[in-house]
């Protein structure tokens, strides 16, 4: 099962260096400001996602509001095997409120 954690708790597990961040936003969301080193995940890319990824790093994911991340996060834990998964709570505008977004 995925958890749910919040833009301050991901960040010190980003700044620990043990995660892969994806982002499930539209191309044109993720190019006007993402977290620093996420991976811009959709359709046409999963399945080469899933072939490289490390089903064993804790793996963040991140949407608009934290809601349509919770639907990722549980496919990639439950469908996928992933073995950490968190979707974070709030989104990117979470996120924007206390850290910065790459370009």
């Amino acid at each position: 099962m995925f958890s749910r954690i919040s833009a301050s708790d991901a960040k010190k597990l980003i700044d620990e260096n043990k995660t892969q961040i994806i982002d499930i936003r539209d191309p044109q969301a993720f190019a006007s400001g993402h977290i620093a080193g996420a991976y811009n995940l959709n359709n046409d890319n999963l399945q080469n996602f899933i072939d490289n990824a490390d089903t064993h790093l804790a793996t963040l994911v991140c949407c608009y509001h934290g809601n349509s991340s919770q639907g990722a996060a549980d496919f990639l834990n439950t469908e996928k095997n992933f073995k950490q998964v968190y979707s974070i709570d709030g989104g990117i505008e979470a996120w924007k409120r206390d850290f910065e977004v790459e370009q």
